[in-house]
């Protein structure tokens, strides 16, 4: 018998290249080798219509995102109130087919009596309230910092409104953790992120430089390379480079202040990969503590040493292959001890050892059919 499944994306998963997109888009040729037939429905809000999707699916849907003062709603968070649409509702009630939800974001058919005997399913990708908590101690604009607040409140009361609603699946023990001891949630799993066909291939020896990388229109973003420029890299002379997506003029101001600092904007998926191979140190902290980071994990696969803060790592299982500092000064003192330290074959073996066991897409789809249909496929 034929297995159809309803997935709802909350952004056109495709191309694949930022982090809560990459989990959605693997997990499509992982279903289909398994002979799933996808049912996808997006949210389309600059993206456009991707004709790759239509390989791994049997139907691709888009609806537009209700921006702006459209989507806002008093009493639900602004990530599920302007992704709340008719079409999209009375296209699923058009089968008794299951429904999967990336994200806290897709979730409004959780609300809807309509749905209340389907089986329904929820890809954690943060704990959303504490995500956008955050946000808001990070940013210095007022009006973000305030909104950033606002939806947290709102996500609070709306994540636990729908955590009996549905099965669960969060990327680190720390978000299931919280979803089961602070919003009362009584059914989720651990489920590991849906990758590229990444193997570990970190070169050995000596890179050239440090590196960070992520999308630097995002506060955090900004704020850790900032802080990389002014705390750790002003005294010491150590080639640093930062690359990501539409960086602050400010931002590129400072890090070409220096000459041992530059900055690469929006560079291709090829020219950052080279980037994160040729690099030295891979250097990530961070000031989200939710959700697992894929530019971490990258950097595992694909580059030498990796230098985090706590937050980068909490709750990953991806501790032992870091090198972790909580001051400046740490960071410092632990980029002075690897710059001159080879990468080596022995930590290579363990990046493998780790990482491989832990992320396997195929592995993964076989567990969620199983959990969805309740039999195992081979």
């Amino acid at each position: 018998m034929e297995k159809h499944l309803h997935i709802i994306s909350f952004n056109v998963p495709y191309p694949a290249d930022y982090g809560g997109v990459i989990d959605v888009f693997y997990k499509l040729p992982a279903f289909q080798a398994l002979g799933i037939k996808i049912h996808l429905h997006c949210f389309d809000y600059g993206r456009g219509a991707q004709p790759e999707l239509n390989k791994y699916c049997e139907t691709v849907t888009y609806y537009e995102r209700y921006i702006g003062h459209k989507g806002i709603s008093n009493t639900m968070p602004y990530i599920v109130s302007s992704r709340k649409n008719e079409q999209l509702l009375e296209n699923l009630l058009k089968d008794d087919h299951p429904i999967f939800m990336e994200g806290v974001h897709c979730t409004y058919p959780l609300l809807d009596e309509r749905f209340k005997n389907r089986k329904c399913f929820v890809r954690v990708h943060n704990v959303e309230y504490q995500y956008y908590l955050d946000l808001c101690r990070n940013t210095s604009s007022p009006v973000k910092k305030l909104y950033y607040w606002m939806e947290s409140k709102l996500l609070k009361k709306y994540e636990k409104k729908i955590a009996s609603k549905a099965v669960f699946w969060g990327t680190t023990e720390k978000d299931d953790d919280v979803y089961k001891k602070e919003l009362g949630c009584k059914n989720i799993e651990p489920l590991s992120l849906y990758l590229p066909d990444w193997k570990v291939q970190c070169l050995e020896g000596m890179g050239t430089y440090c590196f960070y990388h992520g999308d630097l229109s995002v506060d955090a973003n900004d704020k850790a390379a900032t802080w990389l420029l002014e705390k750790v890299f002003s005294q010491m002379k150590v080639p640093f480079v930062i690359a990501g997506k539409n960086p602050s003029g400010k931002l590129m101001e400072l890090a070409h202040a220096q000459t041992h600092t530059c900055l690469v904007a929006n560079p291709s998926d090829k020219e950052m990969q080279d980037m994160i191979a040729k690099a030295h140190i891979n250097i990530l902290p961070s000031y989200t503590t939710t959700g697992m980071k894929v530019k971490l994990v990258n950097s595992l696969f694909n580059g030498r040493h990796c230098l985090v803060n706590e937050a980068t790592v909490a709750g990953s299982g991806l501790e032992s292959a870091c090198h972790i500092g909580t001051t400046a000064n740490a960071f410092r003192e632990i980029i002075a001890q690897l710059y001159h330290q080879p990468f080596t074959e022995h930590e290579i073996t363990l990046r493998k050892r780790l990482l491989e066991g832990m992320f396997n897409n195929e592995a993964n789809a076989k567990k969620q059919v199983k959990w969805i249909w309740g039999e195992e496929v081979y």
